[in-house]
């Protein structure tokens, strides 16, 4: 590789997990934050790009936040649309392979089994289409990309749904979490090691551009993912919550979600030669990580 991996958006979970995975293997990879390079500022990307001088670019940036996207669909799409937009002509000008995470809420849910990368795409929320606009912004600015579409993400860094299930399960003798919403879990230690892994790969061979799917192992609900989160802390803590099923219907929300949004990853097993680990193995390690070495008050 000519130059580091250049990481836009390394304050995120992602972004966190990629930097500190370059750290362990002694990967070259440089972060940098909103603060440090807004993607949705052109000069500021190009300044990033021409100072760093990458072999790669990586852009995990994103507008996460799915239901305030509802209501904040210009910010939503600034970041989740321009940015990317901005990021891919920057890199084509540059010469540099682009890696773009996507998501599974591209889909509607409608699909009865996984989700292929061919399948059509047809987006419930503002996120949703917001994540599908910078899809095809990316592909119409810089041949030389992988779209990384992944989905669930969590892991030790930031908040996300684990680390929102062992607060939750610190403060509340029940959890009530929906049952019939199905999808992939998927570790940001999986995602850091799937891009390092392709990293040098798409460098050297333009040919494996394009869209593939990467999502853990298995299949499960947000109530399966909750009680596997709460019976894994158990021992840690003590605590032992209900987890309670309930309906899409019944949790009120202000953005549409897929039903079904389980993704199929062998595209990626077949090209790359690496699949994510199964989700539950994940959580126990991100738990063990997050709780073993914190103090007994903080729990």
């Amino acid at each position: 590789m000519s130059g580091p991996i250049l990481v836009f958006g390394a304050e995120g979970q992602t972004g966190r997990e990629l930097i500190a995975l370059a750290s362990r293997r002694k990967v070259a990879a440089l972060g940098l934050s909103r603060v440090e390079a807004d993607i949705t500022q052109a000069e500021a990307v190009r300044a990033a790009i021409e100072r760093h001088r990458p072999g790669l670019i990586v852009d995990v940036a994103g507008y996460t936040a799915v239901d305030r996207a509802e209501s904040e669909p210009e910010l939503a799409r600034a970041v989740n649309v321009e940015g990317p937009a901005i990021l891919a002509a920057a890199s084509a000008r540059a010469g540099l392979p682009l890696v773009h995470l996507s998501t599974d809420y591209v889909f509607d849910g409608k699909k009865s089994g996984p989700y292929v990368e061919d399948d059509p795409i047809a987006p419930l929320s503002v996120y949703g289409r917001t994540k599908a606009e910078a899809e095809a912004a990316v592909r119409e600015a810089q041949p030389h990309h992988i779209i990384l579409r992944t989905s669930w993400i969590y892991g030790v860094h930031g908040k996300n749904f684990l680390t929102t299930v062992l607060q939750l399960a610190s403060e509340r003798d029940e959890l009530t979490m929906v049952a019939d919403q199905f999808g992939c879990p998927t570790a940001t230690a999986d995602i850091a090691e799937a891009i390092f892994l392709l990293a040098p790969r798409l460098i050297t061979d333009p040919e494996v551009s394009g869209t593939y799917h990467f999502a853990g192992i298995g299949r499960t609900s947000w109530h399966g993912f909750a009680t596997e989160i709460v019976a894994r802390q158990r021992p840690f803590t003590g605590r032992n919550p209900r987890v309670v099923p309930i309906t899409m219907a019944d949790f009120k929300s202000a953005a549409r979600r897929p039903a079904n949004s389980v993704l199929d990853s062998g595209r990626f097993r077949a090209i790359f030669g690496h699949s994510a680990r199964p989700w539950p193995e994940r959580v126990l390690e991100t738990i063990d990580l997050l709780l073993r070495t914190a103090p007994a008050a903080a729990r």
